[in-house]
Parts: structure tokens; C-alpha cells; sequence
């Protein structure tokens, strides 16, 4: 596969995405090329939640370099739209000076957004958030549901109730005249990419899965997260550093919330591949990061 081409990891939580890039990266060193990941994760882009967000940690960015990761003040604010230009102007550079790419991620919008070309959402006008977000306190998740439904039922058709990110997100769209309709086309599920990419899917049995969401939270307790968001708070985390898995749910000292949440997300990111065109699927149940890099890279060898 020529080295123009882009190598993308996606796959749930705690499923061995940075482990298996490494092996990865270590094979093809061996046939004499130069990888690089590329973070496609909403959150690890901030300093000061690397624990939480499950970023590369400095041993293994040692192993392989990561961009991306850890260079945003945690008061800062960060969209998709920031992060395509940041992604695009990546990849380019490493594809012109003869590197690989590989492209590693969970959050699916961030992923399409650094592999294609999309018409994302602007951020919201100053001020609307706080102000949904202070309604969302007064009122609760289900009473923004219904002011959604009343101003735009397509949009609240397709959000739950009770997830509040979505539906203060919908309402600040909305206020901007910017909420697609039923009848827009979605680009996040088309083939098109700005490069040539080989899309994988990295996927587990389920009930393992689980079991290695609750062993990555129990060992991010040890490493001391609840420290690390403490001081994330205390420093005034901004209100996109606080959607990081967990931040609230730790705030607050409910570690099996915690749990919870990460697996009903881990649900959310299948869901995701499954509409992915193209992606191969690579199941890791039972085997080492070794093996599952050797399976890869005789997709990109061959």
C-alpha cells in the first residue's frame, strides 16, 4: 500500500486503540517507514486530563509520537471545526514529508472530520450555551427535550430525553439557524475522504469489553484521577473539557456512574462503525496488540 495512504484506528473505549497503533508502528518501522498518530479524541486534546481521557501516556509516545494530545489550556474551548484544520494541516504535512499517518480515535465525528472534508456546525454564539446550560439546571433534561420537540421535532426524534449534551447543542443550532432538517444530506456516513485511507474497526465480545471499561476505570482511580479532575475544576474547566467521560461523575465521588456511563458510550461508538462505509472490522477478543497490528499490517503491506 503506497505511503500516501492513511491509516485509521477507530474503536470503543478501552479496546487497545493506542496499544495496537504502537505494535503497529513497530512493523512498520521494520519496513522502513515513519509512523505517526494522530489523536481523533474530543477531549484528549486538553492538558491536565490525560489520565481521564486515556491519552498516550509519555512512555508510549516515546514508543510513537502522537499530535494532538494535551496542548489545550483545560479552561479553553474546542470544536470539531478547530479540530479539522488542526488535522488536515497534520496529516498533510506528515503525507509531504513522506510519513505515515495513523489516524487513532473514538469520538466518530472527530475521526470523519480529520479523514474528510465536512460542513461542521459553527461553534455556539457567545453566550448561548451558558444560557442553555443554565436552563438545562433550572429545568432538567426532559423540559429542554420538549422546548426541542415544540422548535424542531426531527431533531428531537433523534435525541433522547435525557441526554443533555445533545439537546442544549440542538438548541443552540437552532438559534443559529443552523439545524439541518430530515431532508439535508449527512456527509459523516459517505465514502469520501481527502486521502486515500484504509479505515479499521477495532471491535470485542461485548461482555469483555465491559470487563476492560471497569479494569481501565478502577486503574485510572489508581493513578489518581479524581486528583487530576479536582484540579481541573479548581483551575475552571471550560464546558467542553468538562463533557470528558466521567468528570461529573467523579466530581461528585460516583465511580460506578462512571462505569455506567463509559459503557453506555463504548454502545453509542459501535454504533458509529457500523455506519462507517467502508471500514474493515478486526476482532480483538482474546488476542495480543501484536497480533492484531500483524493482521492490520498485511492490509497496509499487502
Amino acid at each position: 500500500m503506497p505511503r500516501s495512504v492513511v491509516i485509521a484506528l477507530f474503536g470503543p473505549t478501552a479496546v487497545g486503540k493506542t496499544a495496537v497503533a504502537i505494535a503497529l508502528a513497530r512493523i512498520l518501522r521494520a519496513e522502513g517507514e515513519d509512523p505517526v498518530a494522530v489523536s481523533a479524541d474530543a477531549l484528549q486534546v486538553y492538558a491536565g486530563l490525560e489520565i481521564l481521557t486515556g491519552a498516550a501516556s509519555a512512555a508510549e509516545r516515546a514508543e510513537l509520537e502522537h499530535r494532538l494530545i494535551g496542548f489545550l489550556p483545560v479552561d479553553g474551548q474546542f470544536s470539531a471545526g478547530q479540530y479539522a484544520a488542526l488535522a488536515h494541516s497534520e496529516i498533510d504535512s506528515l503525507l509531504a514529508a513522506g510519513r505515515r499517518p495513523i489516524v487513532v480515535g473514538g469520538t466518530g465525528l472527530y475521526l470523519r472530520a480529520a479523514l474528510s472534508e465536512l460542513s461542521l456546525k459553527p461553534p455556539p454564539a457567545e453566550g448561548a450555551r451558558e444560557r442553555w446550560t443554565a436552563e438545562l439546571r433550572r429545568s432538567g433534561p426532559e423540559a429542554l427535550h420538549a422546548t426541542l420537540a415544540l422548535r424542531a421535532p426531527w431533531a428531537a426524534a433523534g435525541i433522547a430525553s435525557t441526554d443533555s449534551h445533545r439537546i442544549v447543542r440542538a438548541l443552540e443550532l437552532h438559534d443559529a439557524g443552523e439545524l439541518e432538517s430530515p431532508t439535508a444530506e449527512s456527509e459523516l456516513w459517505t465514502r469520501a475522504t481527502r486521502h486515500p485511507t484504509l479505515l479499521i474497526g477495532l471491535v470485542a465480545e461485548r461482555e469483555r469489553l465491559y470487563a476492560q471499561i471497569d479494569a481501565r476505570v478502577d486503574a485510572m482511580l489508581a493513578a489518581g484521577v479524581q486528583q487530576e479532575v479536582r484540579a481541573a475544576h479548581a483551575a475552571g474547566a471550560s464546558g467542553t473539557a468538562r463533557k470528558a467521560l466521567g468528570f461529573d461523575d467523579l466530581l461528585a465521588g460516583d465511580v460506578d456512574s462512571m462505569k455506567r456511563s463509559t459503557r453506555n458510550y463504548a454502545r453509542r461508538q459501535l454504533t458509529w462503525m457500523r455506519k462507517l462505509q467502508g471500514v474493515i472490522q478486526v476482532d480483538v477478543t482474546e488476542r495480543s496488540a501484536e497480533e492484531v497490528a500483524a493482521e492490520i499490517a498485511g492490509y497496509v503491506l499487502r
